[in-house]
């Protein structure tokens, strides 16, 4: 080992320092996943808070570990009441550990309030990396990488879903959410609609598990491989909106539709520029001159 190598794997030296908040990731799927660091910190803890007291014990079950921790239940309907508590507990001195069922806290599981408030209030906030679905399904999609965002999970209405992916019509990065395998062909059929038929996709479902399977495609190609039963925990990736053309002839069409519904031209212009990065005098002259 060089000179240049940390100290971790000193096993004498602790994983979290005292008076500290740790937010560890757990596997996604495959206990296998779950690194020797984060076997250690579930020692060495003072008091975790867990998404799931239930399924955070059967993880130390199969790793093979007993803690000593004092486990308390940390979800989305109790975190604002909890998060004080882990909070005066790492004040006083004590490791406070926070972990969700699978993946990093924070990310579309609770640990957030915990997170920031200590944050705010100069309490050291780390973090135990580790398994992300995420990063996981981005990596085996075969989209582009470089630039992208994650939006969480889609909402289960469907006029809020709706609204929700129209907000993400023209989103140039790669999108990545979360969504049940109950609804994901409702799903996909509103973003075929939405973001076009051929928009490249990819369905992500039982990562790391072993019926893990990816499907990639277009959106409706996808729509229809999800037309019956799905199983399993879902993770889209979609890739980004194509970059609008820049002549304002393109885009005459829209312009002059919504004149046709009541707007004025000028404000008609003036929303498709905004939709397409074209400049709005351009739009606005190409429009003339094409009624």
């Amino acid at each position: 080992m060089s000179s240049n190598d940390t100290n971790a794997t000193n096993l004498t030296t602790p994983i979290q320092t005292a008076g500290s908040i740790l937010l560890a990731a757990t596997p996604i799927g495959d206990t296998d996943d779950a690194s020797p660091r984060l076997v250690r910190a579930l020692q060495e803890a003072d008091l975790i808070g867990a998404e799931d007291t239930r399924k955070l014990l059967a993880l130390c079950g199969r790793l093979g570990i007993r803690i000593s921790a004092k486990v308390i239940a940390l979800h989305e309907h109790n975190e604002n009441e909890k998060a004080q508590r882990l909070i005066e507990a790492a004040e006083a001195g004590l490791r406070v550990m926070v972990v969700s069922d699978a993946g990093m806290p924070t990310v579309s599981d609770p640990g957030f309030r915990v997170a920031s408030t200590a944050a705010a209030q100069q309490i050291k906030v780390s973090a135990l990396p580790g398994p992300s679905a995420v990063l996981t399904a981005l990596a085996v999609s075969g989209l582009p990488s470089d630039r992208f965002c994650f939006d969480g999970f889609i909402p289960r209405k469907g006029s809020d879903r709706r609204k929700f992916l129209e907000n993400l019509q023209a989103e140039p990065r790669t999108i990545i959410l979360f969504d049940s395998p109950k609804r994901v062909h409702e799903t996909l059929t509103d973003m075929a609609e939405i973001f076009g038929a051929q928009r490249p996709a990819a369905l992500c479902r039982e990562l790391t598990k072993t019926y893990e399977e990816i499907i990639r495609g277009s959106v409706s190609e996808l729509a229809e491989a999800t037309s019956g039963e799905v199983r399993g925990e879902i993770t889209l990736v979609i890739g980004g909106a194509p970059k609008a053309s820049a002549d304002p002839a393109d885009h005459v069409a829209a312009v002059l539709a919504l004149a046709d519904e009541g707007m004025r031209l000028k404000d008609a212009a003036a929303q498709v520029a905004e939709a397409t990065g074209v400049r709005k005098n351009d739009l606005y002259r190409a429009a003339l001159a094409a009624k």
